[in-house]
C-alpha cells in the first residue's frame, strides 16, 4: 500500500494498541491445564476477539532476547534485528539522560537479597519516592566523575559509566530471572565484570542502615539491601520517526521507562495522566481515559499496561488474573464504547510471562485485529482472548514488525 493511501486512510480512521505487556503464559498444572488468560474473566476482549482477527504473532526474533524493549519494537512497527542495541539506553532516553560516546549505561535495580539468595527482584515493589532517596544517597557515598546513579521508577533505575566500556563486555544476568537462588552464581562474569561487582558489592554498605530501609523493616516490608547491576549497552543509532514511517501522528501511555524511551525514539509524544504506574496499583480507568482524550489530537495512541508481566514477575496467580480482568473490565470496555466504524484496535501481550519460571520467553503472542475491514478467519474465528484460541485460527505471523502495517493498512 503506498503512504499516500496510508494518509487518506489515517485522516478518518482512529487506531489503539493495547499492549497488556506480559499477559501470556503457559498452563497452571494446579488449575487444570489452564492459562491465567484462560482463567481470567474477559468478556470485552472475548468479544472482540469474536468478531475480529485472532492468531499468533512473533514479536521476539529467534535469537534475541525476550525482554519489553526488544518485544515492542516489534510491535511498534520496527524490525529490532535492524534497531535493537540493548534496553539501558532505550530507558535512559526515557528518563532524559544522555549517552555520549565512552559511555555505558546499566539497568539498576533495587533488590532484596537474604541468607545470599534473591529475596526480590523489586524489594516488594519499592514505592518510587524511597527509591529515590536510596539512588540519592547511592550517588553521594559512590558516585564520582566516572559513576552516577540516576533515579527511575520504582525499583527501576540507570548508572551510567564513564571510561569503562569493558563493562558492556561483562556477562550479566536479570534479577527478575533467578528468584530464591544463590546469587554468587549469577553475579557479573568475564572481561569489564570487576567494576560492577565493586559497585554492587559496596552498595550493600550505603543501604544497610539507611533510614529508608529502617523504615521499611519496621513496617514489615522487605528492604533493598543492595543494587544489582545489567542490562548493559552503549549509544544506540537514531530511528526514524513514527509519522515518518507510517504517516500518523501517534502517543503513548505508559508508566514506565522502557516504553517512554521506545516512544521519544520514534517521536511518539508521551502523555502524562495522573495515576498511571508500572506496578499493580496502575489507574486502569484513568488510564483509558486520558488514551481516548489523545485521539482527538492523535492518529494513533499506544496504552501500555505493565501490571500482568510485574504480577508475573512475582509468581502471583491472583494477581495476574486480577490485572488482566481489569484492564478488561476498565480499559477494553471503554475502547469498544468507540465508534466502531472510526476505530481500528491491537490488542495483545509484548511476550509472554510464564507463572512456573516468572520471568521473560520469546513464545508467539495471541493478538486480536480489529474494527473496520478485519474479520475472523476461513477457518473460524476465536471463542476467546487466549493462547489456544489464537493457535486454533491457523494465523501465525512470524516477523512481528509487520503487524503495524495491517492495523493500519
Amino acid at each position: 500500500m503506498l503512504l499516500y493511501d496510508a494518509l487518506i486512510i489515517g485522516a478518518r480512521m482512529k487506531y489503539c494498541v493495547l499492549i497488556i505487556d506480559g499477559a501470556s503464559g503457559w498452563p497452571l498444572a494446579a488449575h487444570g491445564g489452564r492459562t491465567c488468560l484462560e482463567l481470567a474473566h474477559t468478556p470485552n476482549m472475548d468479544a472482540i476477539a469474536k468478531a475480529g482477527a485472532v492468531g499468533l504473532l512473533r514479536t521476539v526474533p529467534p535469537g534475541m532476547e525476550p525482554s519489553s524493549a526488544c518485544a515492542c519494537m516489534s510491535v511498534l512497527g520496527y524490525d529490532p534485528q535492524l534497531h535493537y542495541r540493548g534496553r539501558s539506553p532505550i530507558e535512559a532516553r526515557g528518563m532524559g539522560v544522555p549517552i555520549n560516546e565512552g559511555e555505558a549505561v546499566f539497568r539498576c535495580n533495587l533488590v532484596a537479597v537474604r541468607d545470599g539468595r534473591m529475596w526480590s527482584y523489586s524489594c516488594g515493589h519499592i514505592s518510587t519516592g524511597e527509591g529515590r532517596a536510596l539512588i540519592a544517597s547511592l550517588n553521594e557515598k559512590l558516585g564520582s566523575d566516572e559513576v552516577h546513579f540516576y533515579p527511575g521508577v520504582s525499583y527501576r533505575h540507570i548508572c551510567k559509566i564513564k571510561g569503562r566500556e569493558d563493562a558492556l563486555l561483562a556477562s550479566c544476568t536479570p534479577p527478575h530471572d533467578i528468584p530464591d537462588k544463590a546469587i554468587d552464581d549469577f553475579l557479573p562474569k568475564g572481561p569489564g565484570s570487576d567494576l560492577l561487582r565493586e559497585l554492587m558489592a559496596r552498595s550493600e554498605l550505603v543501604l544497610r542502615d539507611h533510614p529508608v530501609n529502617i523504615e521499611r523493616r519496621t513496617r514489615g516490608d522487605i528492604p533493598a539491601t543492595m543494587v544489582w547491576l545489567f542490562w548493559g549497552s552503549g549509544k544506540i543509532p537514531d530511528m526514524p520517526a513514527f509519522k515518518e514511517v507510517y504517516g500518523l501522528e501517534a502517543a503513548m501511555t505508559s508508566g514506565v521507562d522502557i516504553m517512554r524511551g521506545l516512544a521519544r525514539m520514534i517521536a511518539i509524544q508521551v502523555l502524562d495522566i495522573p495515576g498511571v504506574t508500572g506496578d499493580l496499583d496502575n489507574d486502569y480507568a484513568a488510564q483509558a481515559a486520558g488514551a481516548l482524550e489523545a485521539l482527538r489530537e492523535h492518529d494513533l495512541v499506544v496504552i501500555h499496561v505493565e501490571a500482568p508481566d510485574e504480577a508475573a514477575h512475582a509468581g502471583s496467580i491472583k494477581d495476574k488474573i486480577e490485572a488482566i480482568e481489569r484492564v478488561d473490565k476498565e480499559v477494553v470496555s471503554r475502547l469498544r464504547s468507540w465508534d466502531r466504524d472510526a476505530l481500528r484496535m491491537l490488542i495483545l501481550p509484548d511476550h509472554s510471562t510464564p507463572i512456573k519460571i516468572q520471568t521473560h520467553v520469546a513464545d508467539p503472542v495471541p493478538f486480536i485485529l480489529w474494527g473496520p475491514g478485519f474479520t475472523p478467519t476461513s477457518r473460524g474465528g476465536a471463542k476467546r482472548f487466549t493462547e489456544a484460541e489464537a493457535k486454533g485460527t491457523g494465523v501465525f505471523t512470524r516477523e512481528g514488525y509487520n503487524i503495524m502495517g495491517r492495523l493500519i493498512e
